[in-house]
């Protein structure tokens, strides 16, 4: 293999497919980098046999070659390197790659790509069209709220559902729900539901940020199921990222959902955010409990909100915000995290919680958006 790119597309390339590097695995392979020529191109793939991700760089291509690279090394050397043009060439006899940028040269050795795990690439026509600011936004308000605990394999996802002209993300771990439903630029033939690892998805979300920075307004993703429904490739300009799909039926979320309130709360997003974070000093001694107190206005004042947190070791805090308050007063308490996670992915100014007791769910949404909704259960005022 002879081949050679700018440092620059090397070094994000290198960026993007290194997320997926498995960095504790029993297979050394795994903590390496494919670095293959096709078609004209450089083509990198990594994979921790869960997500896989390939990324095209151009270059130069003398020879045509593959060789496997440790990522660590690789990625730390080539970001060492000056902003030059990179040379590449694999030494088969050694199994060593040669890098020469500049006035450097470096030489790392490999291992064979046939060793190398085979990460698809789409084939054939289908799949689901998505624009990728939008999808971008959407998993930023869902993956967050999937569980980190494998006891139960099915939370770690998130349903992902195509119906008609809509697509829909939900995720949950237990104690919140996170549920985002958007329009999608081409209706589809027919219904589909998966549950993709919400580690996919958000490497998914970042790849959308970070790839199509200066794209052309009008490209999309295509999302497409394999045949066997074991896995899901997300196909962007260069980039195709491949996830393995989670087994199983997700929880009837829809059944969470309270379906009335007793009252309704609108307050300013960024000042919610803003004594929620003040809570926490003191809140993350106690159980990360924080109470929050609804006082109703009236002819003479306005509503109010009493965002307050205790810690028998570092003392108090209370907050107090302007809101407007329909219904009840009502005294509830939170995980202050899981209302920071949620409010720090509502982009709209003002926030709505709709509450029904001390002891049922909360439901937040953002004020003008009816395509989000995150139900959030209660803590004991008590603990």
């Amino acid at each position: 293999m002879k081949v050679s790119c700018l440092q620059e597309n090397l070094s994000r390339g290198l960026g993007i497919v290194g997320r997926a590097v498995s960095p504790r695995s029993t297979l050394p392979i795994l903590s390496h980098i494919l670095v293959a020529t096709d078609e004209g191109r450089l083509r990198l793939s990594a994979t921790n046999l869960e997500i896989g991700i390939n990324c095209w760089v151009g270059a130069k291509v003398e020879e045509e070659g593959s060789i496997a690279v440790p990522a660590r090394t690789l990625i730390d050397l080539v970001n060492a390197f000056p902003p030059d043009r990179v040379e590449m060439e694999g030494v088969v006899r050694t199994m060593t790659l040669n890098l020469t940028c500049g006035r450097s040269e470096a030489n790392v050795k490999g291992m064979d790509s046939v060793d190398f795990p085979s990460v698809p690439v789409p084939e054939g026509e289908g799949g689901f069209r998505l624009n990728p600011e939008t999808l971008r936004t959407a998993i930023a308000q869902v993956a967050f709220a999937a569980a980190t605990d494998e006891s139960r394999p099915i939370l770690t996802g998130v349903l992902v559902q195509f119906s008609t002209d809509h697509m829909t993300l939900a995720a949950a771990d237990g104690y919140r729900l996170s549920v985002r439903s958007t329009p999608i630029p081409e209706p589809v033939s027919e219904p589909l539901s998966v549950i993709v690892p919400a580690r996919a998805m958000a490497e998914l979300g970042r790849i959308c940020a970070d790839q199509l920075k200066g794209q052309e307004a009008d490209t999309l993703v295509l999302a497409t199921v394999t045949p066997d429904h074991n896995r899901i490739l997300f196909q962007l300009p260069d980039v195709v990222l491949v996830s393995q799909l989670i087994p199983g039926n997700f929880p009837d979320y829809q059944q969470i959902i309270p379906s009335d309130h007793t009252t309704r709360t609108v307050v300013g997003t960024a000042e919610l955010l803003k004594a929620c974070r003040t809570a926490q000093i003191f809140a993350r001694d106690g159980a990360h409990i924080v109470q929050f107190h609804v006082h109703p206005g009236s002819e003479l004042e306005a509503g109010r909100v009493v965002v307050s947190a205790t810690s028998a070791e570092t003392g108090d805090d209370v907050s107090e915000l302007d809101a407007s308050v329909e219904g009840e007063a009502v005294d509830i308490a939170f995980n202050v995290n899981y209302v920071i996670d949620v409010l720090s992915v509502i982009d709209t100014p003002q926030v709505m919680l709709d509450t029904t007791s001390t002891s049922s769910p909360g439901v937040i949404r953002p004020v003008g958006d009816e395509d989000f909704i995150h139900v959030v259960m209660p803590m004991h005022m008590g603990q």
